[in-house]
């Protein structure tokens, strides 16, 4: 028997806006930004709007002010923050109120200035000791969250024999997509040894195996099923979502090499009724270069211990046997503090036929993961058009 909230709701707009640098706008102008176009973009209005998600690492009641600068009047509102994976995790709840007939319209956004705003990265890191204190981990002043994924990644690389290479492997993929797409922040060549050689942030992570920070707003606009039909652009249906917490400090983490992913990707799967097997593009939250390859183990795309093996020799790149982060992904295309929603975005836009240079051909469907915290929470969604429903 098939879940009832399976494909009772549809992706009907999106929108990004200043994604790279984006001098003079700060967080909620990104966000208004965006959000105002990917209402536009559904075929509607900001009166239309009577549910809204958003979360903000600036902001703990973040939910308040963008209804008061939106002029929003919501019957469903989710300012759920579990990081970047919030704008995935917030889906759910969002088809719940829809099925329910609590609302008609909800909007999931985000915008951050990290780049180039007055609070920017310094100050980020000092609000999540402030707000987050991880007190058996603190003490010895790592920094993170870099220290903690090359943790995860040390340990991949003992347990299973993964390679830096391997690991550079994801970045050079990324670039490779990147330079497909035109809103890519680094879209300049990007060989093996160039992330092999990069400067070491923290072993065995260079450089340029860890994401970008840029500044960056993202939004979409979900609604029923049977209102998205009538509306201009084809309907991008939720097929299954999930969202599964193991743990929040690295240290607490039951098993460095598998994440909460496994949990996750399985509700979405079983809610959807499809296998990675029958999933065409795949957007990953990848933080850090390790983060591709747990993902790719724990959402069955490979066996566990076999995500280095699995992107060898481009495997992951255009061309490649599995399109995977077909923007750029957080490495290389944007990564303004929280990337999850930009994962959905891209999902919608190959499903559209939207994506230009680098788009896929007869992609049916994708699937969607973001990541928060110290690999903390996972969140997964499995999109698909109508073909598929």
């Amino acid at each position: 028997m098939s879940d009832p909230l399976r494909g009772s709701a549809a992706i009907a707009g999106v929108a990004t806006f200043g994604c790279g640098e984006a001098p003079g706008y700060d967080d909620m102008a990104l966000l208004a930004q965006s959000a105002h176009r990917a209402v536009a973009d559904a075929g509607l209005t900001m009166r239309d709007i009577d549910g809204l998600c958003t979360a903000s690492v600036a902001a703990p009641m973040w939910t308040l002010p963008v209804i008061e600068h939106l002029g929003l009047n919501p019957r469903h509102v989710d300012g759920t923050m579990l990081g970047g994976s919030s704008f995935v995790a917030h889906l759910l709840p969002a088809m719940r109120a829809l099925q329910a007939g609590q609302c008609n319209a909800v909007l999931v956004c985000y915008g951050s200035a990290q780049r180039t705003g007055t609070f920017g990265r310094k100050e980020v890191a000092a609000s999540r000791r402030f707000l987050d204190p991880q007190h058996y981990e603190q003490v010895y002043e790592p920094a993170m969250p870099v220290s903690a994924y090359a943790l995860a990644a040390s340990r991949h690389m003992h347990q299973y024999g993964s390679t830096r290479r391997q690991l550079a492997e994801v970045a050079v993929a990324a670039r490779a997509w990147a330079r497909l797409n035109p809103e890519a922040f680094m879209r300049d060549a990007l060989s093996i040894d160039d992330v092999l050689k990069a400067r070491m942030v923290a072993d065995p992570l260079t450089v340029r195996d860890c994401c970008l920070v840029t500044d960056g707003g993202g939004a979409l606009v979900l609604v029923r099923a049977e209102r998205a039909r009538d509306l201009p652009k084809p309907p991008v249906y939720v097929l299954g979502s999930g969202t599964a917490v193991w743990h929040r400090q690295i240290s607490s983490m039951p098993d460095l090499t598998v994440t909460a992913a496994s949990q996750s990707g399985a509700a979405a799967y079983a809610m959807a009724g499809l296998s990675a097997r029958d999933i065409d593009v795949v957007e990953l939250y990848d933080a850090f270069t390790i983060n591709t390859l747990l993902f790719l183990e724990d959402l069955g795309f490979c066996a566990k211990g076999e995500g280095g093996a699995f992107v060898e020799n481009g495997a992951i790149a255009p061309g490649g046997r599995l399109p995977v982060n077909t923007n750029g992904g957080g490495l290389s295309c944007v990564h303004p503090g929280m990337y999850g929603i930009f994962t959905l975005i891209e999902a919608v836009r190959q499903l559209r036929g939207e994506a230009g240079a680098r788009q896929v051909a007869g992609v049916k469907t994708a699937l969607a993961h973001g990541n928060g915290g110290t690999l903390s929470s996972q969140a997964t969604a499995i999109l698909g058009t109508a073909d598929v429903l």
